[in-house]
């Protein structure tokens, strides 16, 4: 099997909030959307679509048994940039061979963003 794309979909009932927390909090590239799906571009083949689950056939799941994981060059200056954007992040931590911490979004989805740098 080959992959050549990537499109993660989450299905939220506080579409606007967690369109705009993924659009202006994290700063991602919109790629696509209209007026209940919207698809940010994570990589140059890798993707994180909103959908608003009041106009989809896929009901949301508040955040339950979700976590995305990102790994950016520098979590300490992405915890910075987001706690300076009001967002409750957890302290860094050590896990698996990774500094690593977390946050929510207004859906509830947790994002996990590691490195493996020390």
């Amino acid at each position: 099997m080959s992959i050549g794309r990537a499109n993660t979909v989450l299905y939220c009932e506080r579409w606007r909030e967690t369109v705009e927390f993924y659009r202006s909090v994290l700063g991602l590239a919109v790629e696509f959307d209209n007026d209940w799906f919207v698809e940010f571009r994570l990589t140059g083949s890798s993707f994180l679509s909103i959908a608003d689950a009041a106009r989809a056939t896929i009901g949301a799941v508040g955040g339950q048994g979700v976590t995305l994981t990102w790994m950016v060059p520098d979590p300490a200056a992405t915890r910075t940039l987001l706690e300076d954007r009001g967002i409750d992040v957890t302290p860094i931590e050590r896990r698996w061979e990774a500094n690593v911490f977390y946050c929510h979004d207004p859906e509830g989805h947790r994002i996990e963003f590691w490195s493996n740098d020390t």
